[in-house]
C-alpha cells in the first residue's frame, strides 16, 4: 500500500473525518500514522477532541494493536523558514525576513510557493528515516484540499521546476514530484452517493489521470442503510393501497388505512433514494477504481465514531 495518502473530496463529504479514520485503520499493530492537515482549519483537533495542533509532531491517538496516530497542521510561513534554513542556512536571517513581511508575501502571493512547501513537508515526513534507516512513519495521510483544487495543489511543484531549471528550489520540486508522481502516493476521492459529489469525483479523477497523478480508490461516505427490501421498494413504487391497508390490518395495527398514505409517501420517498444510489453507483464502477464505504453515524462523528470507521475501513482492506 501506498506510504503516502492524499485524501481529497468535495466539500461536505467529510473528507476530513474519512482521513482521520484512514489514519487511524493505518496505524495498527504497532505501525505509525502521521496525519498532516494543511488548509488551517484544526479540523483534525476538534475530531480527536485535542487543543488546537502546533506546528509540530504531536501523538493524538492510538489504535488497534499499539499503533500510533501522529497529527502535523503544516503552516506555510514556518515551513518556509524550515526551507530557508535547510537550503540556505538563513536561520536568523529567515526570522528577520518574517518580521518585514516578506515570509508573508512570500507565502500568499508568490505563485505556487504555497502548495509547494505544504506538500514538500508531507513528502519529507514520507521520506523521514531514523537512525537505525527505517521510516520513522510507516504511512502518511494528508487532509488535502477540495476536488477542484487538488490536481493543481499536488502538480504545483512541476510549475515551479519549470520556472527555476536549477538550484534548490529546482531539486526541491523535482524531489516533491519523484513522490507525489511514484507508487508511493495515492490520491483518494470522498463522495456521497448523491449527483453533485459524485460528478466532481468522476471530473476529478479524469484531471489526476491527465495529470498522471496516482489516482487510488473512491470513498463514499456517510451511506444510509436500505429500509425496505425489494418487494417492499416495488409496492411502495407502485402505491399499492390496498395491499399495505391489508398488511397493517393482518398484524393488529389500529387504525392501520390512516397510516397508509403517510406510510406510503416515506416509503416512495426511500425508493425515490435507492434508485438514486443505485444509479450514481453506476457511475462511479464506471471510473474503474476500487471503492470503500463508510456508513452514515446516526449520532454524529465524536472519537468513538471515528474508531468504528476506522475498523470498518481495516474490514474493507486498508492498513492490510
Amino acid at each position: 500500500m501506498s506510504r503516502l495518502q492524499v485524501v481529497s473530496g468535495k466539500g461536505g463529504t467529510g473528507k476530513t473525518t474519512v482521513a482521520a479514520a484512514l489514519a487511524l485503520a493505518l496505524a495498527t499493530e504497532g505501525k505509525r500514522t502521521l496525519l498532516v492537515e494543511v488548509e488551517g482549519r484544526q479540523g483534525i483537533a476538534q475530531l480527536f477532541e485535542t487543543e488546537a495542533l502546533p506546528y509540530e509532531e504531536r501523538k493524538i491517538a492510538v489504535s488497534s494493536g499499539g499503533g500510533e496516530v501522529f497529527a502535523l497542521a503544516i503552516d506555510a510561513e514556518r515551513a518556509l523558514l524550515d526551507y530557508l534554513q535547510m537550503f540556505y542556512k538563513l536561520g536568523s536571517a529567515g526570522r528577520a525576513l518574517k518580521k518585514l513581511g516578506a515570509i508573508d508575501f512570500a507565502t500568499t502571493i508568490a505563485p505556487g510557493v504555497r502548495d509547494v512547501l505544504l506538500t514538500g513537508k508531507a513528502c519529507e515526513a514520507v521520506r523521514r528515516r531514523d537512525k537505525r534507516g527505517r521510516y520513522v512513519y510507516d504511512y502518511v495521510v494528508m487532509d488535502a484540499p477540495p476536488t477542484g483544487r487538488i490536481t493543481r495543489f499536488l502538480n504545483v511543484n512541476d510549475e515551479v521546476a519549470g520556472l527555476a531549471r536549477i538550484g534548490p528550489i529546482h531539486n526541491q520540486a523535482q524531489a516533491v514530484m519523484g513522490v507525489l508522481k511514484s507508487p508511493q502516493t495515492a490520491v483518494h476521492l470522498v463522495t456521497l452517493l448523491e449527483e453533485m459529489p459524485v460528478q466532481e469525483t468522476a471530473d476529478g479523477v479524469a484531471e489526476l489521470r491527465a495529470a498522471e497523478l496516482p489516482v487510488g480508490k473512491v470513498i463514499v461516505n456517510m451511506v444510509r442503510p436500505h429500509l425496505l427490501d425489494e418487494e417492499a421498494l416495488r409496492d411502495a413504487s407502485a402505491g399499492r393501497r390496498k395491499a399495505i391497508a391489508a398488511s397493517l390490518a393482518s398484524a393488529g395495527v389500529p387504525g392501520g388505512a390512516r397510516l397508509v398514505p403517510p406510510l406510503l409517501e416515506q416509503a416512495a420517498e426511500h425508493a425515490q433514494r435507492v434508485e438514486l444510489e443505485r444509479a450514481q453507483r453506476g457511475v462511479l464502477t464506471g471510473l474503474g477504481l476500487d471503492a470503500y464505504e463508510l456508513p452514515l453515524l446516526s449520532e454524529g462523528v465524536e472519537l468513538a465514531g471515528l474508531y468504528q470507521l476506522a475498523k470498518e475501513l481495516r474490514k474493507q482492506g486498508a492498513g492490510s
